[in-house]
């Protein structure tokens, strides 16, 4: 299975940039399943049913989300009829939507995508480590599920990678998302699984984290803020991962980063390319 996951969408530049690219990437890479982190896509801080239809009409098979999941109000409504728009599954109980989708491929397999979120230097949350153990219950990669993708959305490099091993050999692949820097870990752990710490962000890196970088370099600089953190414009970059697995067993053989566009050095997976 060919799978393509790219990172957290900020603003109307990295919603762009996903609308130019991922239709040919699509047809292009012959991909089967393509999930998409669009919690940044609405002005940087959630996401609206438009913006998620858009985003599945690209050629989204799932839309995950995280911390700003529900920042605009409007998502703890039409998420109960999103089937594939996957919020983080330690949410407390009683949360709007789910954490978890079995979606289809497009040559007629299943795939389960997951997202969780982490807990140092975020909001409170439920175990996460328990909540992916809850996720893949009767879910057995291979056998129920072709594919096992899953969505961290944590803040710091070592919850991540802590992550990435309890999921070894249980899922196809494990993201990193919310620091919307790629880091260049992309790799395949021993028990299978497809691993990388962050994918980066869909959006401009001439800010900060795809922000405007005024604002940000004023609350660093003065302590104080003037206004509101608004995307950042110029070039965008299309951020993510690119990961082949066996069809056999569902675990990943080839994994590499995706970067197209904007001022990051390009990076694309040869082993698709003619």
């Amino acid at each position: 299975m060919r799978i393509l996951f790219l990172g957290d969408v900020v603003g109307r530049t990295g919603r762009d940039v996903v609308m130019t690219r991922l239709p040919g990437l699509v047809s292009d890479w012959a991909l089967d399943l393509v999930v998409v982190n669009g919690e940044n896509a609405a002005g940087g801080f959630g996401i609206t049913e438009a913006i998620y239809e858009e985003i599945r009409a690209a050629g989204a098979d799932a839309v995950t989300l995280g911390n700003h999941a529900f920042d605009q109000r409007e998502a703890l409504v039409f998420i109960e009829r999103a089937d594939a728009l996957v919020r983080p599954m330690n949410y407390p109980p009683g949360t709007p939507g789910r954490g978890a989708a079995l979606v289809e491929t497009r040559r007629g397999g299943t795939a389960l995508v997951v997202n969780v979120m982490g807990r140092v230097f975020m909001d409170p949350m439920d175990d996460p480590f328990a909540a992916l153990d809850r996720a893949l219950d009767g879910m057995e990669l291979g056998r129920v599920a072709d594919a096992v993708v899953v969505d961290f959305h944590a803040e710091t490099t070592s919850e991540k990678q802590a992550f990435g091993h309890y999921c070894d050999g249980r899922a196809s692949l494990v993201v990193g998302t919310h620091t919307h820097v790629p880091t260049a870990d992309h790799r395949i752990l021993p028990g299978g699984t497809a691993y990388m710490t962050d994918i980066g962000m869909c959006g401009s890196y001439g800010g900060v984290i795809g922000m405007d970088k005024e604002e940000p370099l004023r609350r660093f600089t003065r302590k104080i803020g003037a206004g509101r953190f608004e995307p950042a414009t110029g070039p965008a970059s299309l951020s993510g991962v690119a990961v082949e697995t066996d069809p056999a067993t569902g675990l990943a053989v080839k994994i590499a980063p995706v970067r197209l566009g904007g001022v990051l050095e390009e990076a694309r997976p040869t082993f698709w390319e003619a």
